[in-house]
């Protein structure tokens, strides 16, 4: 099973990329013996602002990084969306990614990870309604993550006890989502 851990902030000093190799390194170390993970930075697909003739739910994906983007999607068995909450919603970039496609995040076992000022709630629920438009099947694993400011001034981001535990139950939800 390949887990994809999606980056869903572009910005400079971003914490979500903080996040995302702490989700990696977990799964690593946790040694699942049928689980692979792959870290996807939008930082680095740059995908310009979707602006296709074709909706994207048509199949027909006419923009440049279009079909790259659908072939490194489709390649996944999972998602893990990484969000900041910005004025109460998620990040510009994750959404625009999330519309560049169509097919190929349907029937993909989705879990949710935000930070913010409330924790990322309500990054997280925008995040849900949208992929669950999209057919993301909803595993009901969320990570919110609370104090991140105030806890996370060095290189790495780092996590306490119930964010460890949190990640623990992702995982098994998405391996449970998928194996079923």
């Amino acid at each position: 099973m390949n887990i994809q851990i999606i980056v869903g902030s572009v910005r400079e000093g971003r914490i979500a990329i903080k996040v995302a190799r702490w989700v990696q390194r977990s799964i690593e170390r946790a040694n699942y013996s049928t689980v692979q993970v792959e870290l996807i930075d939008l930082k680095e697909w740059n995908l310009p602002i979707f602006a296709g003739s074709h909706p994207p739910l048509s199949g027909i994906y006419d923009q440049p990084k279009q079909q790259q983007w659908a072939d490194k999607i489709a390649s996944g068995d999972a998602v893990i969306l990484i969000s900041p909450e910005y004025n109460h919603g998620y990040s510009p970039a994750l959404k625009n990614a999330l519309d560049y496609l169509g097919k190929e995040w349907q029937g993909k076992p989705a879990a949710y990870i935000g930070y913010g000022a409330t924790n990322g709630s309500r990054s997280i629920d925008q995040i849900r309604q949208v992929g669950t438009q999209l057919g993301l099947v909803d595993s009901n694993a969320v990570i919110e993550i609370r104090d991140i400011f105030s806890r996370n001034k060095t290189e790495q981001f780092e996590p306490n006890e119930f964010d460890n535990k949190n990640l623990r139950s992702v995982l098994d939800k998405l391996i449970q989502y998928v194996s079923a």
